[in-house]
């Protein structure tokens, strides 16, 4: 992020979580302004990959409904543990 395409945005910060910044600020030697610019970019991209997990869960949970394919537990589970253990297993085969 460049600073020309930057703008100040206000924020409301108790008392306590203020001088919480500033001693996390202090201790690794940066500005309160770099650690909150650096939580709330860490939130941003962390609620995007739960957003994004999210939906891919909702994704797949409407194409089993409409289709009805899975594959059972227990074929998962070998499957995984095959994985695991460094095997190139082919995924189990998904019916109705």
């Amino acid at each position: 992020m460049t600073s020309s395409t930057s703008k100040p945005v206000p924020v409301k910060l108790d008392p306590d979580i203020r001088e919480r910044i500033k001693r996390l600020a202090a201790g690794r030697n940066r500005s309160a302004h770099w650690i909150m610019r650096e939580a709330i970019e860490q939130y941003v991209e962390r609620e995007e990959k739960r957003e994004a997990f999210r939906r891919d869960g909702v994704r797949a949970w409407n194409e089993y409904q409409a289709a009805g394919l899975h594959a059972t537990q227990e074929e998962a589970d070998a499957w995984l543990a095959r994985l695991e253990a460094g095997e190139d297993a082919e995924q189990p085969e998904c019916r109705v």
